[in-house]
């Protein structure tokens, strides 16, 4: 799970200062999938012992009876073949077992161990990671895609600041991510304001009259773009420009990705514009210097041959570590969950819907993998989306102090930071029904853009999901619930080598894996979309789950304890 979250291009996002990383995508072409997997019938035995029957003998004399010869079948008459049944959701959820996941998470480390330690973006550990999940894929039937893109990362080496000769400390303002740096001496001027009655600095025009050339530029933050606002006072011969928030907060702005026709750009807060202006020449000096590297990586998919290519349901989980440690628990677990549903899935029957699988790429450095496949479909091909009837998210499902959290699409105790489609409800409907049936607690947990459904729901997909807790620090109601210890992060070993096999709790994933499986592949085999016009999530009812139902309020039953879901 990344640490912050957010989409690519010219943003009001997190802090960007000296010593940090900024990362965005370069897209390239859209494309279409023509995958397929081969489905297997499972044929059951007979199980159980008959009780012997003797014989008579035969008598030697009586005459053999002929043995009939049946005829020759016409090789004219076609042989029917038998169909192949839906697949079975509890089925599926039956048949995944933590256990199994265990045995790819095992893999995930050994990968890790093997190759430094880390599963990172621009590893050897990623891409072995990757290609192991490929080859169980491809061994399952299915037809796997590398969709390659670039991840263009900055880093800034030194960031400073001087007013009037005399060093700000901290350094005043926020460089812009993707600015182009000032070089090691840095640059210095007086400070400069358009002319147009806002004060943006949107056009060449904004500057007639205005003597910048060499000066440091100021504008407020406005209608026009970061990046017409650089061009423009770099066309009037500005040295770098500040972008002053209207609000009395920082601005850290960024730019889609690096331009030559820009200059140093950083932002303000609305308090530090005034001051700079409040005594007229004031003398400002900037130093940025800066790293600009790109690290070419990809995102694995695949996807089924049967289901109707117009109902598109897809499922997806990252696959990169932090370059701390190996990342089993964030999110390892969430990869081999899905990649364990994706193998049952392809032997248990026919679907209805199309399922598309994906492990994504450069989560971890701002979601990049899966908001650089968004932005491709949107591109080049949005018909793709359009028949995209639900995504669902899997990050960090084995986390050692655990909750078991269900995006909250009801917004009943989070609200979200953007629109959340209706057809999200009945995704959480699906997870919660089922918890209850086995008698496992759950919560809300928030959309709060830190995962990869942020770039779906940007672009109207309905969205869902399991998460079982980072960094955040569990309540007493949470221990209550589900055990572990008041006081401390869900997962202590957030992002650190310590995520390791021995972090993952094998219970809460088993539990986990198997509702992965079953609400996976109810989606798989619904019959109409389930972005319909229900909003209340109850207008498609999902299987009958056999079980016992727990009522109440919306959390309920028992802990996770021993609780094993289908059995």
């Amino acid at each position: 799970m990344a640490r912050y979250g957010g989409p690519n291009g010219e943003t009001t996002g997190s802090k960007f200062g000296q010593g940090e990383v900024n990362v965005r995508t370069r897209r390239g072409g859209g494309f279409r999938f023509g995958f397929g997997f081969a489905t297997a019938v499972l044929v059951a035995g007979v199980v159980g012992a008959a009780s012997p029957v003797v014989a008579a003998a035969p008598d030697p004399a009586a005459p053999v009876p002929a043995t009939p010869v049946p005829a020759a079948p016409d090789p004219a008459t076609p042989v029917a073949s038998a169909p192949v049944p839906p697949a079975d959701p509890l089925v599926v959820a039956q048949s995944i077992t933590g256990e199994a996941v265990m045995r790819h998470l095992e893999q995930f480390q050994a990968i890790a161990d093997a190759h430094g330690g880390s599963r990172a973006l621009g590893t050897p550990g990623y891409a072995l990671t990757a290609q192991y999940i490929e080859q169980q894929l491809q061994g399952a039937g299915y037809t796997t895609k590398r969709d390659e893109f670039e991840v263009v990362s900055q880093e800034i080496l030194k960031y400073a600041v001087t007013v009037d000769g005399i060093t700000s400390a901290p350094a005043m303002g926020v460089p812009f991510g993707a600015t182009v740096g000032t070089g090691p001496d840095g640059v210095d001027g007086t400070i400069v304001r358009p002319v147009d009655l806002a004060g943006e600095g949107c056009r060449a025009s904004d500057w007639a009259g205005v003597d910048a050339v060499g000066e440091i530029a100021l504008v407020t933050l406005g209608a026009c773009s970061f990046l017409e606002k650089s061009m423009a006072a770099a066309t009037a011969g500005a040295d770098a420009l500040i972008v002053a928030n209207t609000a009395d907060v920082g601005l850290a702005g960024e730019f889609s990705e690096q331009d030559a026709l820009t200059i140093p750009t950083i932002g303000v807060s609305g308090t530090q514009a005034a001051a700079l202006t409040a005594t007229a020449g004031t003398v400002l000096g900037i130093t940025i210097v800066e790293r600009t590297t790109r690290i070419p990586t990809f995102n694995v998919l695949a996807e089924t041959s049967t289901g109707h290519r117009t109902n598109t349901v897809m499922a997806g989980a990252h696959l990169d570590s932090v370059p701390a440690g190996a990342g089993i628990n964030d999110n390892g677990s969430g990869s081999a969950a899905l990649l364990e549903t994706a193998l049952v899935l392809a032997k248990s029957g026919e679907l209805n819907n199309q399922m598309r699988f994906a492990w994504w790429g450069a989560e971890e450095v701002g979601l990049v993998g899966s908001i650089n496949y968004v932005g491709e479909l949107l591109q080049n091909d949005p018909s793709e989306l359009e028949h995209m009837v639900g995504y669902l998210n899997f990050d960090m499902v084995g986390s050692p102090n655990h909750i078991m959290g269900v995006y909250d699409a009801n917004q009943s105790s989070y609200a979200a930071p953007l629109v959340v489609p209706p057809g999200s409800l009945r995704i959480e409907k699906l997870f919660t029904d089922y918890f209850d049936s086995i008698g496992q607690p759950w919560v809300d947990t928030p959309f709060d853009g830190r995962s990869d459904y942020f770039g779906f729901l940007l672009t109207g997909v309905p969205s869902g999901g399991l998460f079982t807790g980072a960094d955040g620090i569990k309540t007493p109601a949470e221990a209550a619930l589900f055990g572990g210890t008041a006081g401390l992060p869900h997962d202590p070993n957030y992002h650190t080598a310590g995520d390791r096999l021995a972090n993952v709790d094998p219970a809460v994933l088993d539990v986990a894996a198997r509702a992965i499986g079953f609400v996976t592949t109810t989606l798989a085999i619904d019959d109409p979309a389930i972005d319909g016009s229900a909003t209340d999530g109850s207008a498609i009812a999902g299987p009958a789950i056999v079980g016992p139902v727990a009522n109440g309020p919306a959390v309920n039953g028992p802990a996770i304890n021993g609780v094993a879901p289908g059995n």
